[in-house]
């Protein structure tokens, strides 16, 4: 008797559960950026506070440190961003750490996971932008390959690409046009890339690196692109510069 009542009591349930469903449809999807940044702890619950404490010190000794300063507030997005452009660039900028001579940086978009607030930048702030244990990689690709990776940047909406790419894409993933440093693609020449060794494994739909030859890609931990970046704040700091980028027509979406 007892397990015919649990029985019946969960087909009831059941049954209010389907009686309920909703038939609402969606329709439509927006979204919008938020950045969380220190503006957020103006009034922090003090019984959360309370319960962090014992780990906050640990935890901020590690991710507190300043690594530099950030010249204005800078998130990834296609077709271009500011941080992309700044990643992109970085990737090439580290060449001369490798006695490497890249004509180009590409980056994933979908590896950039958080964005810089203007200001200081700290290690923490830099894990959460790469979170992942990516390292720097350099490789050869022809022209021909260069032009297949474009085509594929242009399908999926943009990646990030460093200073002297130009590309017209269109809304519908056709690559319309392709510079470096205002000449086209020479199919019969070879071209250095600098990247990440998860796109030079042709991951993220950029297939054009499976092509890859001559490939570099240090695998110690300083190899990494967070500790890569860090650098390059460093040295700016230095310099008494800010890090900084800038919306330059890297990617332009233009009609088919």
């Amino acid at each position: 008797m007892c397990n015919k009542s649990i029985i019946y009591g969960a087909a009831a349930m059941l049954l209010a559960t389907v009686s309920c469903t909703s038939h609402y449809q969606l329709c439509d999807v927006s979204r919008s950026r938020i950045l969380i940044d220190s503006r957020y702890d103006a009034h922090p619950d003090q019984q959360a506070v309370a319960f962090l404490a014992p780990y906050k010190h640990q935890v901020d000794s590690v991710m507190s440190p300043i690594v530099g300063r950030v010249a204005c507030d800078m998130y990834a997005d296609r077709p271009e961003s500011k941080l992309s452009n700044l990643i992109a660039d970085i990737m090439v900028w580290s060449g001369k750490v490798y006695n490497e001579h890249p004509v180009l940086g590409i980056y994933n978009i979908g590896g950039i996971r958080a964005a810089f607030a203007k200001g200081d930048i700290t290690y923490g702030d830099v894990l959460d932008v790469a979170p992942f244990e990516n390292k720097v990689c350099f490789v050869t690709l022809s022209g021909s390959k260069v032009i297949e990776l474009f085509q594929q940047i242009a399908k999926v909406g943009g990646e990030a690409v460093s200073h002297g790419v130009e590309l017209e894409i269109t809304a519908d993933g056709q690559l319309k046009k392709a510079l470096l440093n205002g000449k086209p693609i020479d199919p019969t020449a070879q071209y250095r890339v600098a990247t990440n060794d998860y796109v030079a494994q042709g991951n993220d739909k950029l297939a054009a690196f499976k092509s890859a030859t001559d490939i570099n890609s240090p695998q110690g931990k300083e190899n990494n692109v967070r500790f890569i970046i860090i650098e390059y704040a460093k040295q700016l700091a230095k310099e008494g510069k800010m890090v900084d980028a800038q919306i330059e027509g890297r990617i332009k979406t233009v009609k088919p």
